[in-house]
């Protein structure tokens, strides 16, 4: 049975730059089982990234007080998601749904990437990511999609680590 979980979300365009469009921002500091961890040299934080066959680029790490995550889901397909709106967004992870607010944004960098962010501080949400194989997106307006999340513990065991050390 599914267990539906309202967290807080929210969004932030200054925690959004493209990793493979902003080398002079991010340093590579490692792989593992197909995500890609990088230090934010301005922020002193990292985070993964993983992009899929179809486009999608999926980011996550931790906001400059580390108090607060955040999960970012871009794409180069039109999403009807402009810049600065705000929009209903499940997400859902394993047995668990959880809803929020996304806030739109478009990549002014070479790629052009749209999508957003969405911010939590809940602990269950990141231990989902972790743990769980798919994610599956559910935008209020746009399509869905699936984003196979394998690797992902051993990614953000190494973002623990590449904090630990900045």
């Amino acid at each position: 049975m599914t267990k539906f979980k309202m967290i807080t979300m929210g969004a932030t365009i200054a925690a959004f730059t493209a990793t493979h469009a902003a080398a002079g921002v991010f340093e590579h500091y490692g792989e593992v089982q197909g995500w890609n961890v990088f230090l934010d040299k301005e922020k002193m934080s990292c985070l993964i990234e993983k992009s899929d066959d179809l486009g999608h680029v999926v980011q996550m790490g931790l906001m400059e007080d580390r108090g607060i995550g955040y999960l970012g889901v871009f794409t180069k397909d039109e999403i009807n998601l402009k810049s600065g709106d705000k929009k209903a967004v499940a997400v859902l992870l394993g047995d668990n749904l959880y809803f929020g607010e996304a806030t739109g944004m478009r990549s002014n960098k070479t790629e052009s990437l749209n999508g957003g962010y969405i911010l939590t501080d809940s602990a269950e949400f990141v231990e989902d990511i972790a743990k769980q194989y798919t994610m599956i997106v559910f935008p209020e307006k746009s399509y869905g999609f699936v984003m196979n999340l394998a690797g992902t513990y051993k990614a953000l065991e190494m973002v623990k680590k590449c904090n630990a050390e900045n």
